[in-house]
């Protein structure tokens, strides 16, 4: 093949972040093509929703005109759009794990997804990135699949890459949307090396059948179980610096889908890599370690080939350029324990999209330009990497790891309120502002980014921790001093259950959420008054507004 194919912008790679950066651009008047080494559908991990997530995708659907894209945030939008294969996730859970010992039902913690606020899914990733590609391909983008990139030419008024087959394409702006291979990185050797990220985790992971509930593995009476079943969630196994995800795709009356992901977290510092073992040997080497994990699987069968990685954390020295820029998981990757995966890449879509619209408009691609999503890309991944590692050296003892997990899910769960109540601003005005208002805050990055006791907190916790680690304070005071500041703070809400150390079932009913809301407004500190009052002011100008026109 000897031709050129001119655009306005290249992207590499169609998974979920080229897919939908594609369908954006191109549905607001962007030439783009989408290029892919291989087709679709394709396997994927990172199928766990988070309500930063599910947020985002309202945010992006309404501020670039793409409603497909709220989709993925709706089972029941999902079961009439893309199939019956994605599984329900109403929580985030954690049971805690010793060699030879059965679990104590005393060292859980449930998270529960506030069903008023969030409809969240276990996304079947070759289902989803499927959908996205075609919506992408919809609303223009040219697709080529089966298409891998041989060398890229950088240059002052575009950026040229030429294809294996011998196709050049000139874009006036190059977005990299692949992952650990990129090819923008291996061109301008953006590695990091070593990479910076403290967390050094690795992974074994497949899809498998034939996983049974974990709720019939444990005897345990009822007082002493969560509110939810554990198997209509996602499921953590933790235990000395790693845990087993459980992923299920099978877990309500409609799903045609009997697949689970199931994967294996290893801290590569205490749990190297053995040369001796298959990935599969490895993975059973450690299920026989904790007797109800063992009962779990004892019936289950993989249904594809193990994957089993080195060390999955990659860093880049930067991540935009004059015309160029890489997305979330070309930049770098910190680990699958919160699933912040899809969260940090909806962000930067959010993030570079307009921008990038702009820059078409004015033909002005400076790398000044895109400063903000620089800061933004490093700042995702530098407080992910603070969260998971403190939650790895954490697992072993539970108290520390609860803690933990209480200034996190209070973080972000107003982080998510700060989000929602901005969607609802600009459903109400229609004004960009609103969105480009979430961008002013100081710790670009961080899920509540425009709260700084919240961020003082965060930072001692990570100190303390890494004091831990040391030897310099014992586990328990550790423990101790973390959970001190969560009930001397006034900012976690008690009627989510964060100030109650005996409570680890953090799942907020519609009544909670009404008692946080006249707890915030009549008696809560300024920054949790101004996000419950102005959420309910949105809401009730909206009702008003969907009143008069009915």
């Amino acid at each position: 093949m000897d031709k050129q194919t001119d655009c306005d912008v290249l992207i590499i790679g169609s998974g979920m972040s080229g897919s939908m950066l594609g369908a954006i651009l191109a549905r607001n008047g962007a030439n783009v093509v989408l290029v892919d080494g291989v087709t679709h559908p394709r396997f994927a991990v990172g199928e766990s929703t988070i309500p930063h997530f599910l947020v985002r995708l309202q945010m992006l659907a309404a501020r670039y005109g793409v409603p497909e894209i709220t989709t993925l945030e709706s089972i029941n939008e999902v079961d009439k759009k893309i199939g019956t294969t994605f599984g329900l996730k109403r929580h985030f859970a954690f049971v805690s794990h010793r060699p030879g010992e059965e679990p104590d039902p005393d060292e859980t913690i449930l998270a529960g997804v506030p069903k008023a606020l969030y409809k969240a899914t276990h996304i079947f990733r070759q289902d989803s990135d499927s959908y996205m590609f075609h919506v992408a391909v919809k609303y223009g983008c040219v697709p080529r699949q089966n298409w891998r990139v041989a060398d890229i030419d950088f240059a002052d008024d575009a950026v040229t890459v030429t294809g294996q087959n011998g196709e050049v394409i000139r874009a006036r702006y190059l977005v990299d949307g692949s992952g650990f291979r990129s090819p923008v990185a291996d061109k301008l050797d953006l590695r990091d090396d070593p990479c910076r990220f403290k967390t050094s985790t690795r992974s074994l992971f497949t899809h498998m059948v034939d996983v049974p509930a974990f709720d019939h593995m444990v005897d345990w009476p009822k007082a002493q179980r969560p509110p939810l079943p554990w198997h209509q969630g996602t499921l953590h196994h933790t235990f000395d610096r790693g845990f087993f995800w459980i992923i299920p795709f099978d877990n309500r009356k409609k799903s045609t889908n009997p697949l689970c992901s199931v994967g294996l977290v290893l801290d590569t510092r205490v749990h190297p890599k053995p040369a001796d073992m298959t990935a599969e040997e490895e993975f059973y080497s450690f299920v026989d370690k904790f007797p109800a994990v063992k009962r779990q699987f004892r019936g289950a069968r993989r249904v594809r080939e193990w994957v089993s990685t080195g060390r999955v954390q990659y860093s880049s020295k930067k991540t935009v350029g004059h015309r160029w820029c890489m997305m979330s998981h070309a930049a770098g990757f910190i680990d699958p324990l919160f699933s912040r995966g899809m969260s940090n890449t909806v962000e930067l879509i959010d993030a570079v999209a307009w921008r990038i619209l702009d820059s078409l408009k004015d033909d002005d691609f400076s790398e000044e330009r895109y400063e903000y999503v620089e800061r933004l890309q490093q700042g995702l991944l530098t407080y992910n990497d603070e969260l998971c590692d403190t939650s790895l050296l954490a697992f072993p003892h539970f108290k520390l790891w609860d803690a933990i997990f209480r200034i996190w899910g209070f973080s972000s769960n107003y982080g998510a309120m700060r989000l929602t109540r901005a969607q609802l601003r600009y459903n109400l005005s229609g004004d960009e502002q609103v969105y480009k208002d979430l961008e002013d805050a100081p710790n670009t990055g961080f899920w509540w980014p425009d709260e700084p006791e919240t961020k003082a907190m965060w930072d001692t916790m990570v100190e303390t921790v890494a004091k831990f680690e040391v030897g310099e304070v014992s586990a328990d005071d550790a423990a101790h001093k973390i959970l001190r500041m969560v009930l001397d703070s006034d900012l976690p809400p008690a009627a989510f259950g964060y100030k109650d150390p005996d409570n680890h079932d953090l799942h907020p009913t519609t009544m909670d959420l009404a008692r946080f809301m006249t707890w915030a407004i009549k008696d809560g500190p300024p920054a949790a008054k101004e996000l419950a009052s102005g959420t309910l002011e949105a809401i009730g100008r909206a009702a008003i507004r969907r009143k008069k026109i009915s």
